[in-house]
């Protein structure tokens, strides 16, 4: 077979013909797209390959799904569309992947390169409009240069810190001939690897952790990203210090583990929040340390601690915070370095002191043991699935509740959108999700908001018999919204009344999706029983308390002892 196409490869083939090779080559397995004139010689070529291809209903729904396929399985997510309107679709989900650092490689199509820059029919400067929000992009002039590109492509979205890149393909390119080779590897000038961390600065985090009373680990997306999540849970156990973990960073450390204090920030635990403000050494493991966590207030953020940064982007090393441990490296390898010979902290106090407040400030909610409360929701999709399902999600207070209330085990287990917080993510990420990850059960877990804006990708499920499950926890308004306008806006609610429909399970059934409606408890713990144990994609549309909201909640420009705890708001 090799012999074959080895062959094959010695007579001329087309731009596109190309391209569809060196995806192979790179191990691509299924591709995401939405086909259009400047892409049609690629899908023309794409009839006679043997790579799955996902035909989304929208270009935002394609590369949500992309992404979504990434994070949970580590692997870049291929996304093609057309140029113009289909290209520009692809930004928000470009975006979205770039601030989370997910590994991308997005594929447009463009009009021919004699057209460039006459605003020809469905022109858009792609790679210009990209720039900003991309690891690097190209515009192919040549085809000959198109499986170099490739190459080049897929390495940078997943060398250090992953990220999307993307390759426009006017479409003279795609139809223009050359000889095919492929390299076997390819040299990009400035995308250094970070070299391992210096051992002085490792020494000084082994006297740094001897000396401590009140260690605490700050973990974020790059434990997950890495595949540390056993040599973060080897440190915390061997030196004795307890976890904190962003939204990025939830699962990277168990959820059930006794040193897991939850989420800092804004609607971080009361736990968390005050561990950072007492904590005397703070090590940053994979993290920005952004706003949702510092809450902007650098003055008051861990003002106590000697903060260690690792991470495997020097640019993010003192950024945000001044730091004074770096250590540059892949966090994994870093980790590995450390465990060696990392000392156990003098932690017994702060110990008992975090579980006092566990106990006294637990995360809670009204409960009257009637109303269907979200929270309560998300509990018994915590119960049913005991932790074990991969959940997406939108961004909202759907997304919150998930985050304090679910008890994830594993690492690529909330696939989220963290730093663009993009509406209409969660249900197409799911879907990528359950095409990467098989045989994992994959809930999506959605605000009526955000479900919306690409319910059309229900469309997907049945083509494809996939069995994700998706809970619409629906308040009949733009919930965090409404929160942010009722607490700071003194209750001008203007424009987040979602109250006029549609019905959730009227669409699904249009869509040949099984479907129920809850509106008590006992509707809600039977509908999510029956969708659970049906062997297709189902969908369960819990009418939950509408007034609702996310506690505890620390306001913006706020420090994180400032937190309103709920009960004085009711």
């Amino acid at each position: 077979m090799e012999a074959v196409e080895s062959e094959a490869e010695k007579r001329e083939l087309t731009g596109s013909e190309i391209l569809l090779r060196s995806l192979i080559r790179e191990g691509v397995e299924v591709i995401f797209g939405y086909p259009g004139g400047a892409v049609l010689p690629i899908y023309d070529t794409l009839y006679h390959e043997k790579v799955q291809h996902l035909l989304a209903r929208h270009e935002q729904g394609a590369i949500h799904a992309a992404d979504g396929y990434a994070r949970a399985t580590g692997k870049p997510g291929v996304v093609i569309a057309t140029s113009g309107p289909g290209a520009t679709n692809l930004v928000t989900g470009i975006a979205t992947a770039m601030m989370d650092s997910v590994p991308l490689v997005c594929i447009t199509g463009n009009v021919a390169q004699d057209l460039l820059g006459t605003d020809a029919f469905q022109e858009a400067d792609i790679t210009g409009i990209t720039m900003p929000i991309t690891k690097h992009n190209y515009l192919v002039r040549d085809v000959s240069q198109l499986p170099r590109i490739v190459k080049e492509a897929f390495k940078i979205a997943t060398t250090g810190r992953p990220g999307p890149v993307l390759i426009d393909i006017p479409k003279d390119v795609s139809n223009a001939k050359t000889t095919f080779s492929y390299p076997e590897e390819v040299n990009i000038p400035g995308l250094k690897i970070p070299e391992e961390p210096e051992q002085a600065r490792i020494e000084q985090l082994y006297d740094a952790i001897s000396e401590a009373g009140k260690p605490l680990i700050l973990a974020g997306g790059g434990v997950v990203t890495s595949g540390a999540a056993d040599e973060l849970r080897e440190l915390a156990e061997k030196a004795e210090i307890p976890v904190t973990t962003t939204l990025m960073g939830i699962g990277g450390f168990p959820g059930t583990h006794p040193y897991w204090l939850g989420m800092p920030g804004m609607h971080g635990t009361y736990t968390a929040n005050h561990a950072l403000l007492e904590c005397d050494l703070l090590i940053g493991i994979g993290v920005r340390f952004d706003d949702r966590v510092t809450m902007g207030r650098i003055d008051t953020f861990a003002k106590r601690a000697k903060i260690v940064h690792i991470d495997i982007d020097p640019a993010e090393i003192g950024k945000n915070v001044e730091t004074w441990i770096p250590l540059v490296g892949d966090v994994k390898t870093v980790l590995q370095q450390v465990n060696r010979k990392v000392p156990r902290s003098d932690s017994k106090a702060w110990m008992e002191q975090l579980n006092f407040w566990k106990k006294e400030y637990p995360l809670t909610y009204r409960d009257d043991g009637r109303s269907l409360k979200p929270q309560w929701v998300i509990e018994e999709i915590y119960r049913s699935t005991k932790g074990e399902a991969i959940i997406t999600t939108d961004v909202g207070q759907h997304q919150m509740w998930v985050a304090q209330f679910y008890r994830f085990h594993h690492p690529r287990s909330l696939l989220s959108s963290g730093g663009l917080g993009t509406m209409g993510f969660g249900f197409p990420a799911a879907i990528g999700a359950q095409l990467g990850v098989p045989d994992r059960p994959v809930i999506a877990v959605t605000g009526d908001g955000g479900f919306q804006m690409t319910s059309q990708e229900l469309a997907l499920l049945p083509l494809l018999n996939l069995p994700v499950k998706i809970a619409i926890i629906n308040n009949q308004c733009l919930g965090m919204v409404r929160q942010w306008q009722e607490v700071f806006y003194e209750q001008r609610y203007c424009d987040v009344d979602l109250s006029g429909g549609p019905d959730f399970v009227k669409l699904a059934d249009a869509y040949g999706i099984k479907a129920w409606r809850a509106k008590t408890r006992e509707e809600a713990v039977s509908a999510w029983k029956e969708a659970l144990n049906h062997p297709g994609p189902a969908l369960v549309d819990f009418w939950v308390e509408a007034g609702e909201n996310v506690y505890p909640m620390v306001a913006p420009g706020s420090s994180l002892d400032e937190m309103v705890m709920g009960d004085e708001l009711r």
